[in-house]
């Protein structure tokens, strides 16, 4: 009786670990997009999304800072999802063409505003960085991401898979078309790296 009953606890001890390993499977996926995890900590959807914050610094077209402490700084540092505006801070890239005015456009339209968060429910919700990855709306209704696109002042970035891919290549190919912003006089030189890789039949047709 003993032995059947000591082989029966070391069976429920197993299975009790088993399920506990189990459990660390699936929830640490979640943990890593931003869903709600069980540690008492808010997640990036339960913070940000659908939430309306200050818009506190413009760092380039399309980085913005709010009035939410992320951690040990005093603000969250976004990053807009599915665009790529030239630099005007990179020390690799210096200030490319029309990054100061992609800058001035997106500090127009935020700085000192409320504007509204939202984040791709199926994709993470940080980059590399740990910068936020967002869609902004802005006080109007409009999303930043987009009128940045739609204006000639940035480039649908291709280098990630969002939930609006295709609507942001659609948007800029409008705006290339009429030759908006950027798109009147770039030349295949001021393109970034990365788009001049992406879009090869865009540089045979410049």
């Amino acid at each position: 009786m003993k032995i059947g009953y000591a082989m029966s606890r070391r069976r429920r001890t197993g299975t009790i670990i088993l399920c506990l390993l189990l459990a660390g499977v699936f929830i640490w996926p979640l943990r890593k997009q931003g869903l709600p995890a069980t540690d008492g900590k808010p997640s990036d959807l339960e913070k940000y999304h659908a939430k309306t914050a200050t818009v506190v610094n413009v760092v380039d077209g399309d980085t913005i800072d709010i009035d939410i402490p992320d951690g040990r700084y005093k603000h969250t540092r976004i990053r807009l999802w599915g665009i790529d505006t030239p630099e005007t801070k990179s020390e690799e890239y210096g200030v490319m063409y029309y990054g100061p005015e992609a800058a001035e456009f997106t500090k127009k339209l935020t700085f000192g505003k409320p504007v509204t968060i939202y984040l791709d429910t199926m994709k993470h919700t940080r980059d590399k960085y740990e910068r936020l990855l967002a869609y902004i709306q802005l006080p109007d209704g409009r999303f930043l991401n987009e009128v940045l696109l739609s204006e000639g002042f940035g480039y649908a970035d291709l280098r990630f898979r969002h939930s609006f891919y295709n609507k942001y290549q659609q948007l800029e190919a409008s705006a290339r078309s009429l030759k908006k912003g950027l798109w009147e006089k770039v030349t295949r030189e001021q393109l970034p790296e990365w788009l001049q890789r992406e879009r090869q039949d865009l540089l045979r047709k410049k």
